[in-house]
């Protein structure tokens, strides 16, 4: 089932690439007034009106592609989701218990201190002197 939808997902990515430089390569309406003055457009490889007819069948035959694909995308992604929930809707299903939390947050402005330690930790842990130096407990 995740090869067909890795397919059909690189089917779209694939055709919205060619459809996007397709519609670039067009031209607009006006560039057919100016063909018929000469501008240069009747000497191209598929003639004066070729090229509008072959861009925009192409165009049109990407977006059909595209179409069917992001339908078999939403198929594919909603049968998928049909396996995962028994319930008809998120909002139907029970709300997951949160875990409580170890410590609140420090109000905004404050420091946050670090968590109180084991007797053990505490009698093992070195001193710092005055000096900023660190002496180990006897």
């Amino acid at each position: 089932m995740q090869i067909w939808m890795n397919l059909v997902l690189a089917v779209q990515l694939i055709t919205a690439v060619v459809m996007i430089g397709l519609v670039l390569v067009q031209h607009g309406k006006g560039a057919d007034m100016g063909a018929s003055f000469g501008s240069g457009a009747s000497g191209s490889l598929f003639g004066a009106t070729g090229s509008a007819n072959f861009l925009s069948r192409s165009t049109a035959a990407c977006a059909a592609i595209f179409f069917v694909s992001t339908l078999a995308l939403a198929y594919f992604g909603n049968l998928g989701g049909a396996s995962r929930s028994i319930g008809g809707s998120v909002f139907d299903r029970p709300v997951a218990a949160s875990a409580p939390a170890a410590a609140s947050a420090p109000a905004i402005g404050q420091i946050p201190t670090a968590p109180a330690a084991s007797a053990a930790t505490a009698a093992s842990a070195p001193t710092v002197a005055a000096s900023g130096v660190a002496t180990p407990k006897p």
